[in-house]
């Protein structure tokens, strides 16, 4: 059995694929490794199964009108946790996380323009939530990049699936919606049980799905816990970047292994960063001598993380809550 902090190089080198291609068969990565096709997927289903390693396939909204935000809420420290829970447990939720002693929440949400239902209406009303920002994506500068380097750049390349044709116009269909409920749960299924979800054959599910994935609709991401990875402090970061300095100092940013996702937003805090240390000395060390160093900076709120309600995709397991809703 796997423990948390150690993955052998086997593990790492099966993550590390999913990371490059999330749907990559098991006889091609055991032919990259060179290990046998029973081992790679003897090693997944392990993982899975201890809930250490998932696929999820995403929706990119941004391809279809749709904004991405990046919502803080204030709750009662009694209502934190069930409130995030609910949140999780939304379609529209793309991530959850708990902040700040277990008092604050940040989400995803991918929403129209104006916001949507989950922001204008039903957010403000919901009793317990004492303050609530909603900051809308500008600019990414880098996402959810990959904390496993496991294979070399020759096997990645290997790997690595065609690139994308993003300028292709695509519109979602009725069976395009069951496919992205079931690729949410499982970035993996199979095509019977894509095909039995939206009513189609085998060969349409798959057709659509290549469709889906080479228009950059899709998106396939990998869910492991950091601290899997020996990763044992994570922070988000809201930062007041001078304007003129917006740019160099979100690309700069970009370039630092500790940071996992870094874009520009609206709001009082205009440069947004979700980054992941060794531990808290390693924190402290990449804020006061890496981000200190920037031109630019005029102030950095660090916000760490407490628990991950929702890494990516959908749900897992679907638990009750005990009496909190978000109002109606």
């Amino acid at each position: 059995m796997a423990k948390i902090g150690v993955l052998d190089s086997i593990d790492r080198a099966l993550v590390h694929a999913l990371q490059i291609d999330g749907r990559v068969p098991f006889r091609r990565v055991a032919e990259v490794i060179g290990t046998s096709e029973h081992t790679i997927g003897r090693r997944y289903r392990r993982l899975r199964s201890q809930g250490l390693l998932r696929v999820v396939g995403m929706l990119d909204g941004t391809r279809f009108g749709q904004v991405s935000w990046a919502v803080r809420l204030v709750c009662t420290p009694d209502a934190a946790g069930p409130v995030a829970e609910a949140l999780a447990r939304r379609e529209d939720t793309v991530w959850v996380r708990l902040l700040s002693g277990g008092t604050e929440i940040a989400c995803g949400v991918q929403a129209g323009e104006e916001g949507d239902d989950l922001l204008l209406r039903r957010l403000p009303r919901t009793p317990r939530i004492a303050s609530m920002s909603a900051h809308a994506t500008l600019h990414m500068f880098a996402g959810w990049r990959s904390r496993t380097a496991a294979l070399s750049e020759e096997q990645a390349a290997r790997l690595r699936p065609d690139p994308l044709d993003d300028e292709h116009e695509i519109t979602l269909s009725g069976e395009d919606h069951a496919l992205l409920r079931v690729l949410a749960r499982d970035g993996r299924a199979g095509l019977g049980e894509l095909a039995a979800a939206a009513g189609c054959s085998q060969t349409t599910a798959r057709r659509r799905l290549e469709q889906l994935r080479a228009a950059g609709a899709l998106r396939l991401d990998v869910e492991i816990p950091a601290q899997v990875l020996g990763y044992h402090a994570e922070a988000w970061l809201w930062m007041k970047v001078e304007p003129r300095a917006l740019t160099a100092v979100g690309a700069a940013m970009a370039g630092h292994a500790e940071a996992d996702v870094v874009a520009a937003t609206t709001g009082p805090a205009n440069l947004m960063a979700g980054v992941t240390c060794r531990d808290t000395r390693a924190l402290y060390r990449y804020l006061t001598e890496r981000v200190a160093s920037l031109s630019g900076v005029l102030e950095v709120e660090t916000a760490p993380v407490i628990r991950t309600i929702k890494r990516a995709g959908a749900l897992l397991p679907a638990t009750p809550l005990p009496g909190v809703a978000l109002s109606s």
